[in-house]
């Protein structure tokens, strides 16, 4: 089967630029790491990580996964995926697999990015083994957003790009926020909070039938918490 090369040129860069390669060399922030995707969750240690949080209701109620609402507004459509990408439950009887559909299906409909964005997606959730550790603990959480903005990195990037390197309509979000997790510690209820702050590398191209008539759709994700600025 023949190669596209604009498109594998295309890929190329976001994998580039997700990784921070181009802007290590144009403005000298460091390496990025978007291809080695965010740090990967780990099970807590029962004897010293009490930031495990909140039981679910028992129940035969059928689980439910979160839903990123779609939108043409790239602001937006980032808020969506970020709350999405962190709303999980352990007690639901879903696996880390079934949350990451979630954001694939919301992927780049060309197939061109959705390999990396499967590696980054695995690296946000915890493990099968830590999500089994997890779930001993009703372990569930959610993201508030604080902010959410275009950083100047990126604009810098596009910059720098040559015609037709990246995909129509591309663009970045950089989201910052709060992390919360519940659950429940020695029988008692338990909280924790965490800030986090990440990049979702998005693409908001004009109406066309190969572009879902012109809604956003999701490229990469940025290493957690080492997000473009």
């Amino acid at each position: 089967m023949k190669t596209n090369p604009a498109s594998w040129s295309r890929g190329r860069l976001i994998a580039v630029i997700a990784a921070g390669l181009v802007l290590l060399i144009l403005v000298g922030i460091g390496v990025y790491g978007l291809i080695a995707g965010p740090q990967r969750s780990t099970a807590s240690d029962p004897g010293s990580e009490p930031t495990v949080t909140t039981p679910g209701e028992t129940g035969p109620s059928t689980p439910r996964l979160p839903q990123v609402t779609p939108s043409s507004d790239p602001d937006e459509f980032a808020r969506n995926v970020a709350e999405a990408l962190f709303a999980w439950d352990t007690g639901s009887g879903l696996m880390p697999l079934d949350y990451t559909s979630v954001i694939l299906a919301v992927g780049d409909p060309s197939g061109t990015e959705q390999a990396g964005l499967a590696a980054d997606l695995a690296s946000y959730l915890p493990s099968r083994e830590a999500w089994i550790e997890l779930r001993k603990y009703a372990t569930i959480q959610h993201l508030t957003i604080e902010s959410s903005f275009v950083p100047e990195a990126w604009d810098t990037a596009v910059e720098q790009a040559q015609p037709g390197q990246l995909p129509r309509g591309a663009t970045a979000v950089t989201i910052e926020g709060t992390r919360h997790r519940e659950g429940v510690w020695n029988g008692e209820a338990v909280t924790s909070e965490h800030p986090v702050s990440f990049t979702v590398f998005l693409a908001c191209p004009p109406p066309a039938p190969e572009f879902r008539t012109g809604l956003c759709h999701v490229l990469r994700l940025s290493q957690l918490d080492n997000p473009l600025r």
